[in-house]
């Protein structure tokens, strides 16, 4: 099967189980969302200083991605034999990312200030990729709200925000870069 289907020329697009929608549909800008957030992650896996646990999460989330993507594209209609079919994000999915920020936290400094996003390139990747993190949950609530998806896409995302935050502060702690602290105003213009 090629690439180019060209079914999509006139703005539309087909939803699991049946039916086309508007590109613009709350549903597919959401997957795409997601769908944006998964390459980000590739990029930060590909990176030659993430390994070990780190890269077996970035997988992990990376399948999750797609499953979030596969509930998306499902209508709320659609029939119970497509319903069944597509895999779902569950309770075993937010546990698995909540471990693994309580893994990295208490390895961290206590943070007393707000934090500028920086420091190593893997780091600031990972305050990067927290940023597509909560836009993505901004369009899976929209959905939820308008289709009824499922809840947890929405603390799954959430939490997945959560889990990048950390990720960056871990990866600047493990290679000894200090955070910035934001400077209130202060540092809005350098000193002379």
């Amino acid at each position: 099967m090629s690439i180019v289907t060209k079914t999509g020329d006139q703005g539309e697009t087909a939803r699991f189980g049946g039916g086309r929608v508007s590109k613009n549909d709350a549903s597919v800008i959401a997957n795409g969302d997601v769908d944006e957030l998964n390459s980000a992650i590739g990029l930060l896996s590909a990176r030659s200083d993430i390994s070990g646990d780190i890269l077996d999460d970035l997988k992990a989330i990376q399948s999750a991605c797609f499953t979030i993507g596969a509930e998306l594209a499902t209508p709320p209609n659609a029939s119970e034999e497509s319903r069944l079919y597509i895999p779902r994000i569950k309770e075993q999915d937010l546990s698995y990312i909540e471990a693994r920020i309580n893994h990295m936290e208490p390895k961290l400094a206590p943070q007393k200030h707000f934090l500028l996003p920086g420091g190593t390139p893997a780091a600031a990747m990972a305050y990067w990729i927290r940023t597509i993190a909560r836009r993505a949950e901004r369009s899976v609530v929209i959905v939820h709200q308008e289709q009824g998806a499922n809840p947890m896409l929405v603390q799954y995302l959430n939490r997945l925000s959560d889990y990048f935050y950390v990720l960056a502060r871990y990866l600047n702690q493990e290679t000894g870069v200090s955070e910035k602290i934001w400077q209130g105003g202060e540092g809005s213009v350098p000193r002379q």
